[in-house]
């Protein structure tokens, strides 16, 4: 792992020194980077691990850059190296990588096009994930925030619509719809179903929309997001599946305060998610899921900044206390696994230009959102209460 970190490190560099160059000569140009390096402990899950260590799976390398080819026309894209441990696949990968089209613009309305493999702008956090330094928290919210599906929904390959408009009496808003795919891995695959997926999980549809509302001098911002995502899963050899099909359907409602020295956001989110076949030829399961968190950051000083937070997740909201699960599966899914509950307070710590800090910790209840999802490992996750801490650094330029 760490000889992986290193060669991604001196990968970045070199990408650096040659974007500097090109900077230099072309002030259309623009780029920008992070390395960020940590340790993490999920004592009593398989969160990070299966063997429930401490682990320095807690890397990030990201390069972005942009340029300006004409008045109305950007090209833009980001590449990361990623080690998270059990939470996504590991390895490089190309989060963004589009052509930005203003299509329309005058002192009311703004409209734009993206084309390419384009970024997730639907919800409060997802355009800013994949940049460590922009997050509140080292681990974004689980009940919404899923780091399972984080390859998936962060964008795709496909194209965005997004139009602002500002009004003098009712405030901004903000009007975005996408439509993607995402290319699925093997260890993507294996991350969602679980080890005995040897077949191939197809992206099949992603269409996603949303609208924003910051009131007339207001220090609110209110949101809504739908998605509705389609999967098809082909069963290959010696594949513990059948073939299959999954649907999702998200709906998602958050609001942020932004004061002087406090803010405040939430988001609340509805998930429904149909499985046809993958188990037996005619099984059919339709739970819907619902979670949110409540988010508080206080900034102390200029420097230094505090936050709290409390979340919950139910995998079903007809069985808040998983006990149809467990009668389901025959009593081999604990009732734990139908819910997860967090409280989490941390800090973050700005050392130097461009360096910070961050420390936070997790107190758990239930395990809904571990991986692997449809077929959870109740052997390692026999624990119903557990914890997680997590300290990282962060350098950007």
């Amino acid at each position: 792992m760490l000889r992986n970190f290193w060669l991604a490190l001196t990968g970045a560099y070199c990408s650096v020194v040659s974007y500097h160059a090109l900077a230099d000569n072309e002030q259309k140009v623009q780029w920008h980077g992070f390395v960020a390096q940590g340790a993490i402990d999920a004592d009593g899950s398989n969160f990070v691990n299966d063997d429930e260590s401490a682990s320095l799976a807690l890397t990030e390398l990201g390069i972005n850059a942009s340029y300006q080819l004409t008045n109305d026309i950007r090209l833009a894209g980001q590449a990361t190296y990623l080690n998270g441990g059990n939470r996504y696949p590991d390895g490089f990968s190309l989060d963004y990588f589009l052509v930005d089209w203003s299509v329309f613009s005058n002192e009311k309305w703004q409209t734009n096009l993206y084309i390419g493999r384009i970024k997730n702008y639907h919800w409060l956090y997802s355009a800013t994930r994949d940049v460590p330094m922009t997050r509140p928290s080292i681990i974004l919210p689980q009940s919404v925030y899923f780091d399972a599906t984080r390859n998936l929904s962060i964008g795709g390959d496909g194209a965005a619509l997004t139009a602002k408009y500002f009004s003098d009496s009712y405030g901004d808003f903000d009007f975005n719809i996408s439509s993607s795919e995402s290319d699925i891995s093997s260890e993507q695959s294996r991350i969602l179903l679980g080890p005995k997926s040897q077949g191939k999980l197809k992206h099949n549809k992603d269409l996603q929309t949303s609208i924003y509302w910051q009131p007339d001098m207001s220090s609110w911002r209110f949101g809504l997001a739908l998605t509705d995502a389609d999967f098809s899963y082909l069963s290959g050899d010696f594949s513990g599946f059948l073939d299959g099909t999954i649907g999702l359907k998200r709906y998602y409602f958050n609001g942020e305060y932004h004061g002087e020295k406090w803010t405040f956001s939430y988001e609340l989110l509805q998930e429904t998610m149909e499985i046809n076949g993958l188990l037996s030829k005619n099984f059919t399961r339709k739970p819907t899921g619902q979670g949110g968190f409540a988010q508080v950051e206080y900034l102390y000083n200029s420097d230094v900044k505090i936050l709290a937070r409390a979340e919950h997740y139910y995998a079903d909201r007809k069985d808040k206390t998983g006990t149809k699960l467990n009668q389901i599966s025959g009593g081999t899914i604990p009732q734990h696994f139908g819910y997860q509950h967090e409280f989490v307070v941390g800090t973050t710590v700005d050392l130097a230009t461009n360096l910070q800090l961050q420390l936070e910790h997790h107190w758990i209840k239930g395990t809904a959102r571990l991986t692997p999802v449809v077929i959870p490992n109740s052997e390692v996750n026999d624990d119903e209460y557990w914890q997680l801490a997590a300290i990282q650094f962060v350098y950007w330029f």
